[in-house]
C-alpha cells in the first residue's frame, strides 16, 4: 500500500496524516508506515513536536478486522502505540469524525488529545465479541477512572466530544480548523515545556475497587452469557493489581483468546453481514434515494405508535392517522408514556423527548397523507382491509410518495396491484415493539422501483434499524421460518417434552425466552386466529386457547402468571391437558433429551432458511442471520441459524433432519435440496452464491 501515511511540516511540527480510505483502518501496512513516520520525526532535529491526524471524514475506525487471524505484521498495534507514547517530543492526536477502537487507543497513547466538535469516541470491540487489545483497558481507566471506563468499554457505545472533554478523555475541542488548533497545541506544549503525560506511568488508585465491583456485577447481569463483557472487566480489574506492562500483556492474551473463540467469530460474521445486506442485487450503483421529509403512519395501535416513535425520535416529522378518535388519543397517550418512561430511566433527555413529541402530529383524516413523502400502513393483518387502504392511498398520496405496508405475512404484490403505481409500493415490516426492535424487513415487490428500495434502506439506517431486503412469499423470511418451527414445538409437546423443558433448552442455548413463553408474551390468540383463517390446526395450542388462556394478558397460557409478574410458572393443568390430547391422538410419549429438543427447535429453521435461499427470497445466508438475530432474539454469540449450521456442519444437520423425518413419517421434515447439495459437496451456506 503506497502513501497510506503522509507527512508534512508546519514550522517545527511534523504532521503525520493517516490516509487509508474509507475509515483509515490500522492495517499491517498502515501500522508499519505510521511507525516509520513517527520514528523519522523523532529522529529529525528540526522537528520539535508531532501531530497525528486522519485524512477524509474520520480519524480512524480502528483495526482492520479482515486481517484478524492472518499473519500479523510488525509492529503490532500495541507496539506502535507504545512507540508513540515513548516519544520524547510532544505527540498530539487531532481527532475528527470517529475515533473508534484502535482509533481511540492510539490517541490514548499520545500525550495530548484535541478533537473537532462533531467527533464520536468509542471502544466498541465488545460488540465484536472482543476486548480492546491495544491498551484501551489499561490506559483509559488511568485517564477517566475505573468505573467510568467500565461503563464505556462494556457498553461499546459512542460518546460525543463535549462528554469526552467533560470526563477528561480529551484535552480540548478545536475552535475552527482542527489541524491548525492541533499544531498550536503542540507548539504551546514545546514553548511551555509542558510535561508529557504518559498514561502508562500513572498509578491506579485502589479507592475505586468497591464501586468497580458493584458496577461490574451490574454489567455482567446484562451480558446474557456473552464472554466479551466478562473479558473486558477482567482486563480492567488488572489495573488494580498488576503493573502496566503486565496488565497490557494480560489484555493482549485476553484479546487473542476471545478473537479465536466461537462467539467473536459469530459476532464478526454479523458485523460483515450487516454491511453486505446494504448491497442489494438489482439496485444499480449510484441509485439515489428519494427525499423523505414527512412521514405518515396509518394506525394508532401498538405497532403504529411504535413506528411513529421511530421517526419522531430521529428527527422526522410524522403524522399518525387513525379514523377512530379514541384510538388516536389512546395511541398518542401511550407514546407520551413510553417517552416519559425512557426519560425516567435516563434513556433520553427532556429536551429530546419534547423535540420528538413536537414532531408527532395526529389526524383522523386519511387525506392527511397528501403532503407526505412516505406512508406506512400499520393496520390489522387483513388483505381486504389493506387493499382498500392502498386504493385510497393511490388516490390521495402525492406523485412519488412511497407507499409501504407493515404486513408481516401478506402478499405485497397483491397489495401493490390495487394501485396505479406499483413501482412506489414496498413492504416495511417492523418488529414489535417497533420503537425498540432493530430489524426492518424491506419487502421487494415484483415492480418495486430500485430507488424505492434504496430509500427504504437508507431510511431504515437513519432511524437506527438493521434493514434487510427480502422477497415476496408468505411470512417473508422471519415469520416463514418461525411458522416452519411451530409444528415441531407441537410435536415435542405431544411426544413428552413439557413447555418448561422446551423453553429451558432454548434459554440454555442463549435465547432470552423459549418458544412457549414467547407465545404467551405475544398472545396465543393471534396465532389461533391466523390458523382459523388458513384452515390450519395446532392441537395443543388450539386447546389451550379454547380454555381462554391466551398468555400473559389473561394470566395463563402455556404457563401460569401471578398478578403483576411476567415470570412463567409451570402449570400441571396444562401438562395434563397435553397428555390427554396425546392419548387421544395415540402418540407414544417418552423422555426427550435437551439435545434432541434443541435440534428440533433449530434445524427446522435452518431447513426453511435453505429453501428461502434457493427460492431467492433472501439474497445471502447472512441476511437470514440478521433477520433472526435482530428480530427474533437469536443469541448474538451464535451468529444466526445459518451461521450456526455452518459451524455444526451441514452434513450433520441434514442427517438429523432426515432422521426426524423418518421417525415422524413426515417427508416435510426432510433436508431441503440446497441443504443436501451443500452437505454432499462439503460446503456451508456461506459458500452459496446465486448464479
Amino acid at each position: 500500500m503506497d502513501n497510506a501515511v503522509n507527512t508534512r511540516r508546519s514550522g517545527r511540527v511534523s504532521i503525520i496524516e493517516i490516509e487509508n480510505p474509507p475509515v483509515n483502518a490500522f492495517s499491517n501496512a498502515v501500522r508499519a508506515q505510521l511507525s516509520a513516520a513517527v520514528a523519522a520525526a523523532h529522529a529529525d532535529p528540526e522537528v520539535e513536536a508531532i501531530v497525528l491526524i486522519g485524512a477524509g471524514r474520520v480519524f480512524s475506525g480502528g483495526a482492520e478486522i479482515r486481517e484478524f487471524g492472518l499473519a500479523m505484521g510488525k509492529p503490532s498495534l500495541p507496539e506502535m502505540i507504545g512507540e508513540v507514547e515513548a516519544s520524547t517530543k510532544p505527540v498530539v492526536a487531532a481527532l475528527h469524525g470517529v475515533a473508534f477502537g484502535g482509533g481511540l487507543e492510539l490517541p490514548l497513547g499520545c500525550h495530548f488529545r484535541i478533537a473537532a466538535p462533531n467527533t464520536k469516541f468509542a471502544l466498541p470491540e465488545v460488540k465484536l465479541g472482543l476486548l480492546p487489545g491495544a491498551g484501551g483497558t489499561q490506559r483509559l481507566p488511568r485517564l477517566v477512572g475505573l468505573v467510568r471506563a467500565a461503563k464505556f468499554i462494556v457498553s461499546g457505545d459512542p460518546i460525543g466530544a463535549a462528554e469526552a472533554l467533560a470526563i477528561g478523555m480529551i484535552d480540548a475541542i478545536a475552535d475552527g480548523n482542527l489541524e491548525a488548533a492541533a499544531v498550536a497545541l503542540a507548539q504551546k506544549a514545546v514553548a511551555d515545556k509542558t510535561p508529557l503525560r504518559r498514561l502508562s506511568a500513572i498509578e491506579m488508585p485502589k479507592t475505586e475497587t468497591g464501586a468497580f465491583e458493584a458496577e461490574a456485577a451490574a454489567l455482567l447481569k446484562r451480558a446474557r452469557g456473552l464472554d466479551a463483557p466478562a473479558g473486558c472487566l477482567a482486563a480492567l480489574r488488572n489495573t488494580l493489581t498488576l503493573p502496566f506492562a503486565e496488565g497490557l500483556a494480560a489484555e493482549r492474551a485476553g484479546f487473542i483468546a476471545l478473537r479465536d473463540g466461537a462467539q467473536s467469530k459469530a459476532q464478526r460474521h454479523l458485523f460483515f453481514a450487516e454491511r453486505a445486506a446494504l448491497k442489494v442485487a438489482g439496485i444499480p450503483a449510484g441509485t439515489r434515494a428519494r427525499r423523505i421529509a414527512k412521514v405518515a403512519v396509518l394506525g394508532a395501535g401498538t405497532m403504529g405508535g411504535g413506528i411513529a416513535m421511530c421517526f419522531a425520535s430521529t428527527g422526522f416529522a410524522v403524522t399518525m392517522i387513525d379514523p377512530n378518535a379514541e384510538a388516536l388519543a389512546r395511541g398518542r397517550a401511550t407514546i407520551e408514556a413510553n417517552y416519559r418512561a425512557t426519560l425516567k430511566r435516563g434513556g433520553m433527555s427532556e429536551a429530546a423527548m419534547n423535540g420528538a413529541l413536537a414532531l408527532l402530529a395526529t389526524s383522523d383524516r386519511m387525506d392527511a397523507v397528501a403532503d407526505c413523502d412516505l406512508v406506512i400502513e400499520a393496520v390489522f393483518e387483513d388483505m381486504a382491509l389493506k387493499k382498500t387502504i392502498f386504493a385510497e392511498l393511490d388516490r390521495l398520496a402525492k406523485p412519488g410518495a412511497i407507499l409501504a405496508s407493515n404486513t408481516s405475512t401478506l402478499d405485497v404484490d397483491a397489495i401493490a396491484a390495487v394501485t396505479s403505481r406499483p413501482q412506489d409500493v414496498c413492504g416495511m415490516h417492523f418488529f414489535s415493539p417497533a420503537n425498540i426492535m432493530k430489524l426492518l424487513e424491506i419487502v421487494r415487490g415484483e415492480k418495486t422501483a430500485p430507488d424505492v428500495l434504496q430509500t427504504a434502506i437508507e431510511i431504515g439506517k437513519s432511524i437506527g434499524k438493521v434493514p434487510v431486503v427480502v422477497g415476496v412469499c408468505y411470512g417473508f423470511v422471519g415469520n416463514r421460518m418461525l411458522h416452519a418451527r411451530s409444528p415441531e414445538v407441537e410435536r415435542l409437546l405431544l411426544e413428552g417434552a413439557s413447555p418448561a423443558a422446551i423453553d429451558k433448552a432454548a434459554t440454555d442455548f442463549g435465547f432470552a425466552m423459549g418458544p412457549c413463553a414467547v407465545g404467551d408474551l405475544a398472545g396465543l390468540d393471534v396465532g389461533w386466529r391466523i390458523r382459523k383463517e388458513r384452515g390450519a390446526t395446532a392441537p395443543v395450542a388450539d386447546a389451550i386457547c379454547a380454555l381462554g388462556r391466551f398468555g400473559q394478558k389473561t394470566g395463563a397460557g402455556y404457563f401460569r402468571y401471578e398478578a403483576g409478574s411476567r415470570a412463567p410458572i409451570p402449570d400441571p393443568e396444562i401438562e395434563a391437558l397435553i397428555a390427554k390430547i396425546a392419548g387421544e391422538m395415540q402418540v407414544q410419549r417418552r423422555v426427550i433429551s435437551p439435545e434432541e429438543i434443541l435440534e428440533r427447535l433449530v434445524f427446522p429453521l435452518v431447513n426453511e432458511g435453505a429453501r428461502i435461499l434457493e427460492e431467492g427470497i433472501a439474497e445471502r445466508s447472512g441476511d437470514i442471520d440478521l433477520v433472526w438475530v435482530n428480530g427474533y432474539g437469536w443469541p448474538v454469540g451464535r451468529g444466526g441459524p445459518m451461521f450456526h449450521a455452518d459451524q455444526v456442519g451441514l452434513a450433520l444437520v441434514a442427517a438429523r433432519l432426515n432422521h426426524y423425518a423418518e421417525v415422524a413419517r413426515n417427508p416435510k421434515l426432510r433436508a431441503a435440496p440446497l441443504l443436501e447439495r451443500l452437505a454432499t459437496e462439503g460446503k456451508g451456506f456461506a459458500d452459496f452464491i446465486r448464479a
